[in-house]
């Protein structure tokens, strides 16, 4: 019997719970700050345990804990995964996250590589299932004699079209601080050869259309450095590579002028107490004794007064007399109100839509690969975020508990030995990726 540790309890811990405890061969313990969640998690299985653990409070515990486990999961927030990560390779522990890769979680490779363990990470949706599907298709192109020419990778959790019922067109399936700090991203891809750079100040004015079959238009803004990806997934010889985050249209030019306003800032304040936000606006826009706040925005934004953006705003609160709620960043007082008023009705789907577009070049010929996967959340069950991020880590541990995954070192999933297991049960699951090829 193996011990499975998994640390966190929050949005898209339950399916990768209920499968690791379908396994006749494993326990699971959880361990969370709040122990409630853990349990609910657990709903009394024999082979559950719960534990309350807070990685702040308590950190000085996470290596016993670690140490009785054979694999740790990390659903912490990723600033916690290198501490977990580090107990791994101290107790000669697997570990698999769903999170990037950061700078200090590669410099364990060689400890890890000594150690005999592997921490996968990266083993989500986006990241992960966006990985393994580009990976099947660039390795299919490359044993046939061809080379990857111009790729673009689109990724969104959205609202199923139902769903899609307030003017944002978006609903929140996890962190909604996470979303935000999101926001405030630099981006760069390469395009024909050119390499683009994407300061934030612009990062949802550098948008386009994406038609998607069975969805409709949706739009893409940049998502982050795609540069590296050349290396990862081995195409040094693309002139195109583009990751893309996909949202319904409205949604760019609304967070753009949450950009220019200011209204992404993580400089902690004391002087927010007792403003409302029509003040704060008002403020942010040099107009602090304005009457006519929606007038003079629409103006410091060069939009008309009747505009869909300032709709938004008006629906949000963010004119109105309503107080700042306590908290020390714009930002952070921000995600109060959109996580107040973009959340999913009890019974709503969700959909995670991914989609990737290949030019392939072979001898004489060319190819046009799309692969694509649009996902459901299932009405008063999981959504499709927590089924699309946590399964892929499921499945990933315990396949390497089983010894089918026998690589040490840091990973990604890249690899035929990781991508292709996985990709196999996912679609057994119901989560397929649809490949289609054009000459």
């Amino acid at each position: 019997m193996k011990n499975v540790l998994v640390l966190g309890a929050g949005l898209v811990a339950r399916p990768l719970v209920q499968y690791l405890l379908d396994q006749p061969d494993l326990e699971v313990t959880i361990a969370s700050r709040t122990v409630s969640k853990a349990e609910a998690l657990i709903g009394g299985r024999p082979r559950g345990r719960a534990l309350a653990f807070d990685i702040v409070k308590d950190g000085d515990a996470l290596g016993a804990l670690v140490a009785q486990a054979d694999l740790a999961i990390s659903l912490l927030p990723y600033i916690y995964h290198v501490q977990v990560a580090e107990q791994c390779v101290r107790y000669r522990r697997h570990m698999v996250t769903t999170s990037y890769v950061k700078e200090a979680m590669q410099a364990l490779d060689g400890a890890a590589r000594e150690a005999g363990v592997i921490l996968l990470n990266e083993i989500g949706v986006d990241p992960g299932i966006d990985h393994m599907s580009a990976m099947r298709i660039i390795d299919r192109v490359h044993r046939a004699g061809g080379q990857i020419a111009h790729f673009r990778s689109y990724c969104g959790g959205l609202p199923a079209p139902e769903a899609n019922t307030n003017p944002f067109g978006y609903k929140f399936s996890w962190s909604p601080r996470g979303v935000l700090l999101a926001g405030r991203n630099d981006a760069r891809y390469l395009e024909n050869g050119q390499i683009v750079e994407v300061p934030n100040s612009r990062l949802f004015a550098t948008r386009h259309t994406v038609p998607v079959g069975g969805v409709g238009d949706l739009v893409a803004y940049p998502n982050r450095d795609s540069l590296p990806y050349r290396d990862l997934y081995g195409i040094p010889e693309t002139r195109t590579i583009y990751r893309g985050t996909l949202r319904y249209p409205g949604w760019c030019e609304t967070w753009q002028a949450f950009v220019e306003l200011g209204l992404l800032d993580l400089t902690e304040r004391d002087d927010l107490a007792g403003l409302t936000w029509r003040q704060l606006i008002a403020q942010l826009i040099g107009k602090p004794e304005a009457k006519d706040v929606r007038g003079e925005l629409a103006t410091r934004l060069g939009l008309s007064r009747d505009s869909a953006v300032l709709d938004r705003f008006e629906w949000l609160g963010l004119l109105s007399d309503e107080p700042l709620p306590d908290a020390p960043t714009i930002l952070d007082a921000l995600a109060v109100p959109m996580e107040a008023r973009l959340r999913y009705e009890p019974g709503e789907r969700d959909m995670l839509v991914l989609l990737h577009d290949f030019i392939a070049e072979y001898p004489g010929r060319t190819e046009h690969i799309t692969s694509t996967m649009v996902d459901f959340g299932i009405p008063h069950g999981d959504t499709s975020m927590a089924r699309t991020v946590s399964l892929p880590a499921a499945i990933a541990t315990r396949l390497i508990l089983e010894g089918r995954i026998n690589l040490t070192g840091v990973h990604i999933p890249v690899r035929p030995e990781i991508y292709e297991p996985v990709l196999d049960e996912l679609e057994q699951m119901g989560i397929r990726v649809e490949e289609h090829v054009a000459a």
